[in-house]
């Protein structure tokens, strides 16, 4: 496939920093694109990418109070219409935004935008209307990178924007592009939209196999209170209710083998009520939940404290089983961590999982909406049998590499941007 020119594209989102899904999956594409001869940079409300490559805006970040509050009264105030004081603070937030954008693509003298989720989920109303803006206005090219679409989320259906959810998530302008990360994703485009849009799946880096476990997962074990014959039940998943977290307690509850559930990461945007409902529920059925999030970090390294901080990755390979319980996900980056990280996985049928992942043929343990006794049984016998586990987990590493790896991102953005930028 031939090659565009090097371009100067210009990273777009609420937040690049951290180990949320969209900063991650982000980031991949950026190392693509820099393979390719492409300069990124970023813009965002928080960013942890290098200084001279971005443009920090606290406005953009979707926890600013002004964002909150707007968010609030849109998707959350029961009283019916939009207060003309909540539209004129979206009109405000929306035109400063846009002049730092305007200002963001003069600065690094940027080819094209993309969006990463900005144009997808509400969670950011004025900077989704900013971009949409912005692009209507100079036409400019703009491949926007959907992870989480408005109406794949219960608690955007009933709101008090339609004009604005209408208009930018996503827009339906000429020269934005549309890549989704799931094949009903791009049905529903075509539906609402009319327009095109082209999937390119998650992804992790099987070309490049992990290193083996150094000592950190054992002594991660130790640190969180393990015995040697109890089982780390891994939880690799955001505290918000529809990763299911319910059922990952119960079938811990009912194995064989003592057992206690790690959760690695933070709740999420959703309040703290889920996260209050699961301690009440591991309590109800005497199961212990280790909260982790605080031990997580990018390398590892001491804390301010003195504590040692592990990656993911040593969560991964100090597991026994993952649980992956989830009722609905964009796709399932936690899925294909445990498969790069040959971690067992116990997963619950979430409807792209069944339509997309599912028929390349990896070897799981699977639910169906609720535990079963045949589920737990299933559970017990993969734990004593390591020789079946590891084969397991080879075989799914080789479709990992099939249908994930890095070269599928590599072939999808070389299309997008050679049809973008035709010779």
């Amino acid at each position: 496939m031939s090659e565009t020119r090097p371009l100067r594209i210009g990273f777009v989102a609420t937040r690049f920093a951290g180990t949320d899904g969209v900063s991650l999956e982000a980031e991949k594409w950026a190392v693509e694109l820099r393979a390719m001869g492409h300069d990124v940079y970023y813009f965002a409300g928080i960013v942890d990418r290098p200084t001279d490559k971005s443009m920090e805006v606290p406005e953009a970040f979707f926890g600013h109070p002004d964002v909150e509050t707007i968010g609030h009264a849109v998707f959350h105030d029961p009283t019916p219409g939009r207060p003309p004081e909540i539209s004129r603070r979206i009109d405000e937030l929306t035109t400063h935004l846009k002049e730092q954008l305007y200002e963001f693509v003069r600065r690094f003298e940027l080819d094209m935008l993309l969006p990463e989720n900005a144009l997808a989920i509400p969670m950011h109303l004025p900077l989704g209307l900013a971009i949409t803006g912005l692009a209507a206005e100079t036409g400019m090219p703009v491949l926007a990178h959907h992870h989480d679409l408005s109406w794949e989320r219960n608690r955007f259906l009933v709101n008090d924007a339609p004009d604005i959810l209408r208009a930018a998530f996503p827009p339906p302008l000429p020269n934005v592009r549309h890549v989704c990360i799931n094949t009903l994703q791009r049905e529903h485009i075509a539906l609402r939209l009319g327009r095109t849009a082209r999937v390119i799946p998650n992804v992790m880096d099987f070309e490049n196999p992990p290193p083996g476990p150094d000592g950190y997962p054992n002594q991660l074990r130790r640190e969180l209170g393990f015995d040697e014959n109890e089982l780390l039940v891994l939880l690799p998943v955001r505290v918000v209710p529809r990763k299911g977290i319910e059922h990952g307690i119960e079938l811990a509850s009912r194995l064989e083998r003592s057992a206690k559930l790690v959760i690695s990461h933070e709740t999420g945007d959703e309040g703290n009520g889920y996260a209050d409902r699961v301690r009440e529920y591991a309590d109800l059925l005497g199961v212990e939940v280790v909260w982790a999030a605080d031990r997580v970090a990018e390398e590892n390294r001491l804390d301010e404290d003195g504590r040692q901080l592990y990656t993911l990755a040593d969560f991964y390979d100090a597991a026994n089983f993952m649980t992956y319980t989830s009722l609905i996900e964009g796709f399932g980056n936690a899925f294909l961590e445990g498969v790069y990280h040959r971690t067992p996985i116990v997963v619950n049928r979430y409807p792209i999982y069944e339509l997309d992942i599912r028929p390349k043929g990896f070897r799981c343990l699977e639910m169906h909406g609720y535990i079963t006794k045949s589920l737990v049984h299933e559970t017990n016998e993969l734990m004593e049998d390591r020789e079946r586990s590891r084969a397991w987990a080879d075989e799914n590493y080789a479709i990992g590499l099939h249908h994930y790896s890095h070269q599928t991102v590599r072939d999808g953005l070389r299309a997008e941007l050679v049809e973008m930028f035709p010779a």
